[in-house]
């Protein structure tokens, strides 16, 4: 195992449902450190170029503007096999098919608006990261 970053997105819907503390609940008691943190509510830009993997499919003028429908949570996790320890707490993408006590399985209403996004690989991840933050904004959990 090794520590790493990822980055996870608390969506409109989970913001609208005031669940930030909760979700931050579960990171921390599963380890994780949250080592950056920032809310935004995402131009059309933005959400098109963090999603633009999706552009060519059906589904991605919905994302777009779901993602620019409230403000989210940005924020970077890191710890022991954060991506897969991120994936464990948020869930399968599909609400009906995640695992009780998951994030999604707990709060989302719909496949479409499913609280949360998190990397998916270390490159994703990188990626990921590198589009909202700088690393003067990563801040490692140091104490002197």
């Amino acid at each position: 195992m090794s520590v790493e970053q990822t980055l996870s997105i608390i969506k409109p819907d989970g913001i609208q449902k005031n669940l930030i503390g909760e979700i931050y609940n579960r990171f921390e008691k599963a380890g994780l450190e949250i080592v950056a943190s920032k809310m935004l509510h995402l131009s059309k830009d933005q959400a098109e170029g963090f999603y633009s993997v999706h552009s060519e499919r059906p589904f991605y003028s919905d994302l777009v503007n779901y993602m620019m429908s409230g403000p989210v949570m940005v924020q970077v996790l890191q710890g022991e096999s954060a991506i897969d320890a991120n994936r464990k707490i948020m869930g399968a993408t599909n609400p009906s098919e995640a695992a009780a006590g998951s994030i999604r399985a707990d709060f989302a209403d719909s496949i479409e608006e499913n609280i949360v996004h998190g990397s998916d690989g270390p490159e994703t991840a990188i990626h990921e990261i590198n589009f909202f933050f700088d690393d003067s904004e990563i801040c490692q959990r140091t104490r002197t």
